[in-house]
């Protein structure tokens, strides 16, 4: 394993990531009786390979279920020392019930305390002042570090770049869990301001949210060759040394062993990365037009600033993921959260764009004229049974 300066936290950490949403029993709590000796096997099974590979450090949240609890059951059997435990708790209007939901996890972990306490889902301007002013949730958080129950805090976000760049500003925060990956570069400003407020940098995801890069379609198989999707990924995001992890939602043990293969490579990640981007590149401009591929997200209104709410840059970004790499289980699968995910994935879809007048949101943009029928082609593409975010499943 390869180890990275975390920020300012100054953790030495792995590159990858042990992310606890994949492995437990429910999405739910359950009782702990009701959980199978099956599952928190294959869990207790994967930590230890987790620890065999060299990665120590693990990562869950309240959200994600039965994680917790079920790490509870296997974390105190290891040397804590050895470890970095990272949870998550969404912020609270009222700091009373973020204290309460921060304590159950300790008791769910069965830990004396966290490295790591994410502030989690700053994904909208009001939830980063909850969290900041003064009384709010860092300020409990303060209190839980001067006790020793936690070392350091940062916040995890699915949120436009613009308020990520407006929470890493306020330097209340070590670190950062964000989407950064090859096919959605749009926080790599982020990226660099929290390298300039010294931050750890977390990779939310790159293999699912990434493009299901474990289902990846034939055409992005033969486009990444040598190299498979998943392992172009993540040579990808981890050649950027401002990048200082990726987190592996590992199923299985056996999860873990595509990833150690991008180990030896990062030493001539350039040189190997080379001409698989330039495959990408030039696959995207036969499919989609080399004018649409440098200009198709100027000046587009965000979701907010759209008649309907519906998201335009999420559905062209999906639209030409799906005609340029074949990649239309992975952009339906987004498509379709749309109007389901709140502000994790905001905005509407656009089955009913036929009845917006998108004209005056539309006129800065230089495809103004062509976007509207491209939107009702995505719908028509991209369409289908509503889905929901995996932690309300």
């Amino acid at each position: 394993m390869q180890y990275r300066r975390f920020g300012r936290t100054e953790l030495a950490m792995p590159v990858f990531s042990c992310g606890g949403m994949r492995y437990q029993y429910s999405w739910k709590d359950t009782p702990e009786r009701e959980i199978p000796a099956d599952n928190q096997n294959n869990l207790a099974a994967t930590i230890h390979r987790s620890l065999e590979v060299g990665i120590n450090h693990i990562e869950t949240a309240r959200g994600y279920g039965t994680s917790e609890v079920q790490l509870g059951k296997i974390l105190p059997q290891l040397p804590r020392e050895e470890l970095i435990v990272q949870t998550k708790v969404p912020p609270k209007a009222n700091p009373a019930e973020f204290q309460e939901t921060f304590e159950q996890c300790l008791r769910y972990l069965n830990l004396d305390y966290v490295d790591l306490l994410g502030i989690h889902g700053i994904n909208t301007y009001e939830l980063l002042a909850e969290t900041v002013r003064p009384g709010g949730c860092l300020d409990c958080v303060r209190q839980w570090q001067a006790q020793g129950k936690v070392r350091f805090v940062g916040f995890s976000t699915h949120g436009p770049t613009d308020v990520i760049l407006k929470a890493i500003a306020t330097d209340q925060f070590d670190y950062l869990n964000l989407h950064w990956y090859y096919i959605n570069q749009a926080n790599w400003p982020a990226i660099e301001a929290a390298r300039q407020h010294d931050m750890g940098v977390f990779i939310i995801s790159p293999s699912d949210k990434g493009g299901k890069l474990y289902q990846a379609p034939q055409k992005l198989v033969d486009l990444c060759h040598p190299l498979s999707p998943m392992v172009f990924n993540d040579l990808f995001c981890l050649s950027h040394p401002q990048v200082h992890t990726l987190s592996l939602g590992a199923a299985k043990p056996s999860d873990f062993d595509e990833h150690m293969q991008t180990l030896p490579l990062l030493e001539k990640a350039d040189q190997v990365l080379a001409p698989i981007l330039e495959r990408l590149h030039q696959a995207e401009i036969e499919a989609l037009g080399e004018d649409w591929v440098k200009t198709w997200h100027v000046n587009l209104p965000s979701y907010d600033q759209t008649p309907g709410n519906v998201n335009i840059p999420v559905i062209l970004w999906l639209r030409n993921l799906a005609i340029a790499y074949d990649m239309v289980d992975y952009a339906r699968m987004r498509y379709n959260l749309l109007g389901k995910a709140s502000h994790w994935f905001p905005g509407q879809k656009a089955d009913r764009v036929r009845e917006l007048d998108l004209r005056d949101c539309l006129a800065a943009s230089p495809h103004a004229d062509k976007i509207p029928e491209l939107l009702v082609e995505a719908d028509q593409m991209l369409g289908g049974e509503a889905v929901q975010r995996l932690s309300r499943s």
